[in-house]
């Protein structure tokens, strides 16, 4: 899943964008608000971990202005501010949730996991192709109702596949999506994930459903044909 965290404190920022990565999520940092609305304009994110105090700006604006443009990404609101009035001046403004600083990174992902499964994307949509599925919301991945054990790199390519069934996504794709970084020297990193996730998924089982396109990348679905 694709987290957008808009912070100005590179620092708090370096340590949230690493501790969430390591839970499996792909993260997208702005520092401020202008580069922040940007991505969030042209990128469907999950969630969105936004700040208050921007160097641009605030916080609220930026929700406001997202809201009034229709996005309706959940926003988990972060700040110093602990008045009873500042909760209610972030919530109003289109936040889903409100944390206030200093904060356990544990209630944050908490808190991100509480607003996804109030979301209506992740109360609707459990993706699935055959007998396999996986759950955004709870990470759990089965096939044939038998849960299957993934590593974070392994399932998030998986939730790429399928979020594009019986479509050919490409190695760079799979890269950028994945390791956010530039794809070029990883096309090799990806074959090797994409062959130890299809021993998991297909081994012993048919239909195959993770398939090579020979010199364009990978697809998830039934066999052609």
């Amino acid at each position: 899943m694709r987290l957008l965290l808009v912070e100005d404190d590179r620092k708090a920022a370096r340590v949230l964008a690493k501790g969430l990565r390591e839970e499996g999520w792909v993260v997208d940092v702005a520092a401020t608000g202008e580069a922040g609305d940007e991505l969030a304009s042209v990128t469907d994110y999950d969630v969105i971990v936004l700040d208050w105090l921007l160097p641009d700006g605030d916080g609220l604006h930026v929700c406001r202005d997202l809201r009034a443009r229709g996005i309706t990404t959940p926003i988990v609101m972060l700040t110093a501010r602990d008045a009873v009035e500042d909760r209610v001046a972030g919530l109003n403004s289109g936040a889903d949730d409100y944390l206030t600083k200093p904060f356990a990174f544990t209630e944050l992902l908490a808190r991100i996991q509480a607003v996804l499964r109030r979301s209506a994307v992740t109360r609707s949509v459990v993706l699935r192709v055959a007998d396999l599925t996986l759950d955004p919301a709870s990470h759990r991945v089965t096939r044939g109702g038998i849960p299957i054990s993934l590593t974070p790199k392994e399932y998030a390519i998986l939730e790429v596949l399928l979020r594009h069934v019986g479509h050919v996504v490409t190695r760079a794709q799979l890269a950028e999506r994945v390791w956010e970084v530039e794809p070029d020297a990883l096309t090799n990193l990806v074959d090797v994930h994409v062959s130890h996730l299809r021993r998991k998924i297909d081994r012993e089982r048919t239909p195959p459903l993770v398939h090579t396109v020979r010199g364009y990348g990978y697809r998830v679905g039934l066999p052609e044909g």
